[in-house]
């Protein structure tokens, strides 16, 4: 896969996550991942294909990775948990029907860790966010 070798050390996140774990229907525009925030910018400047990096704290980069796969490449991906903390803590920057589906998806998945979630949620500082908009379905 394409990305894995322009960004062997990129995660993929947000809406990407999103589609992987059909907690959204809407195939994502663009590859978002989650890179660190002291990898050169130039890095990201590329054409093709559409990526949207989202620069993180080094420390925060591997919290909550997973393995995935996709067309039989393994990829580096969040896991459900992270991935919610992660549209809650950008829930403005996110379309509200994907933000909303994806809440609902993630309440409904039997995968779903609470545990790790409010660990994530803790680290990630969305624990308010957490109980005020899933608190209330577990």
């Amino acid at each position: 896969m394409i990305i894995n070798r322009l960004f062997p050390d990129a995660v993929l996140c947000m809406e990407t996550a999103l589609f992987y774990y059909k907690y959204s229907d809407r195939n994502p525009t663009e590859w978002n991942f989650a890179i660190d925030k002291n990898v050169s910018k130039r890095r990201t400047k590329i054409e093709y294909p559409f990526i949207k990096a989202y620069r993180v704290e080094t420390a925060l980069v591997m919290l909550g990775e997973a393995e995935g796969e996709i067309d039989f490449h393994k990829i580096r991906i969040y896991d459900r948990d992270r991935t919610i903390c992660d549209v809650l803590r950008m829930r403005n920057k996110i379309d509200k029907e994907i933000f909303n589906k994806a809440v609902q998806r993630y309440v409904k998945d039997p995968k779903k860790n609470i545990p790790n979630l409010m660990e994530y949620a803790k680290i990630l500082r969305v624990q308010k966010r957490v109980k005020d908009l899933i608190g209330v379905w577990v």
